[in-house]
């Protein structure tokens, strides 16, 4: 008996574990966009790159250091010894010392080359900073696509749950029919089908559910297993992004704001400056060199010079640098036609699919979703009265849940055609903010 008694603690135990282990937390999708920003904000800035392209900017503003020379000479033993020169006092017996030269070399660049390398690097920050900006957008759209399969994978199993429920009820009063005669028992056994056929289809529905959280995990990054997040039903308030309007005023919207544009712009700027520097490469860059010079064996002990180098380009002129920096003008240049024809086309996709998205959620909302309840709420009054048929009855059923499902998949498709839009026209607003509100977000 204190055995048993031990196996029923154990396994109580093991349940209470496991309840424990998966612990459900509501999310909404600005909660999910702010925790996902959080926890990768600082790795996606590192892939882009960002501080690096900053510090080449600061490489590409500075002036170049001038270079100090020291040098001695006549350091053997006992030298100029008995030299005449001025230095050495007109003492044959004394050694002169070693000569000394101290000298300063300063690179001045001309033809505005610093200024070009510094308007280049400054392009390289922004096209970066746009990258960065452009990875935002894609990231947060691929969120919202997850935690929206997980929004729509929770109402089929609410939908489920109620078929389950409704059955269930209906079996009970079945049941008593059977036992009075007022129902057929093939008909009784068709209903228990039904039911039988509800209680796998929530199965399915749970399994679905725990896979969407599994997705929103992952897309989440989220490492800890015993966490099981679950979607918030608040859906997005559809502001005006452009939807309702015209077509062309869209694009002209998207080409403005998109940062892959910008970023394939500014770096067609970029590849404007290098071709410009890469062309005053054949002015040379002046070298001035001052120096002075302590030497006891010359007549003139002391005495100072100064200089100027100049390399002159005969024979290369850097045309090969130039034709280089062309060809990359060249396919900078493409890159920023290609990318506004990949807008247009994005637009032009992401508008008919909200049209049609949203029209087919209004049709629901505007009585299809009445009348199958209506239909559904008819056929079992009926079915109880035994004023219709069990196949009538049953199919009443199957266009309720059929219409409840389209409808559900209907609303979700609209929220991911409004967020489609707001990624394709550039708009940041409907996606919310890295930086939004995130005092409820669960915390590892």
């Amino acid at each position: 008996m204190r055995k048993r008694f031990q196996q029923l603690c154990c396994l109580l135990a093991l349940l209470g574990g496991q309840s424990a282990w998966a612990q459900t937390r509501a999310l909404t999708a600005e909660q999910a966009l702010a925790l996902f920003f959080q926890r990768n904000l600082d790795l996606i800035a590192a892939q882009y790159n960002i501080d690096q392209a900053r510090a080449q900017e600061v490489i590409a503003g500075a002036i170049p250091n001038p270079d100090f020379n020291f040098q001695l000479s006549e350091i053997g033993d006992n030298p100029n010894m008995g030299s005449a020169a001025r230095g050495c006092n007109h003492n044959p017996s004394v050694s002169c010392g070693p000569a000394e030269y101290f000298s300063f070399s300063q690179l001045i660049e001309m033809a505005g080359k610093r200024g070009l390398r510094i308007e280049s690097s400054g392009f390289a920050t922004q096209a970066a900073e746009a990258d960065l900006r452009d990875a935002v957008r894609i990231f947060s759209n691929m969120v919202l696509d997850a935690y929206f399969d997980l929004l729509l994978a929770q109402k089929n199993r609410w939908l489920a749950q109620e078929a389950v429920s409704h059955y269930r009820d209906i079996a009970v009063a079945n049941k008593l029919r059977l036992n009075s005669g007022d129902i057929a028992e093939a008909d009784f056994l068709r209903v228990k089908m039904e039911a039988t056929r509800a209680e796998a289809d929530l199965d399915a529905a749970e399994a679905a559910v725990r896979q969407a959280q599994t997705s929103l995990a992952q897309v989440l990054r989220w490492p800890e297993p015993d966490w099981q997040f679950e979607a918030t039903e608040v859906w997005p308030a559809l502001n005006d992004i452009g939807q309702h309007g015209d077509e062309t005023a869209l694009l002209d919207q998207a080409l403005r704001q998109r940062p892959d544009l910008q970023a394939d712009r500014r770096r067609a700027e970029q590849a404007q400056k290098e071709l410009e520097l890469a062309r005053r490469l054949k002015y040379p860059d002046v070298t001035v060199n001052a120096g002075y010079a302590r030497d006891p064996s010359n007549n003139a002990l002391n005495s100072f010079f100064v200089g100027v180098s100049v390399p002159v380009p005969v024979f290369y002129q850097y045309q090969g640098e130039a034709d280089k920096a062309t060809v990359g003008l060249n396919q900078a240049q493409l890159a920023v036609e290609q990318t506004e024809l990949a807008i247009r086309s994005d637009v032009a996709n992401a508008l008919a699919t909200w049209r049609s998205a949203d029209k087919i959620a209004q049709r629901y909302e505007n009585g299809l979703l009445t009348d199958a309840q209506t239909v559904r709420d008819s056929a079992e009054l009926a079915f109880k009265k035994g004023a219709t048929g069990v196949l009538d009855f049953i199919e009443a059923q199957r266009s309720y849940k059929t219409a409840m499902r389209d409808y559900f998949a209907a609303v979700v498709g609209r929220a991911n055609a409004y967020y489609d839009l707001a990624k394709a026209v550039g708009d940041e607003t409907p996606l919310g903010h890295p930086a939004a509100d995130s005092n409820s977000i669960p915390k590892p």
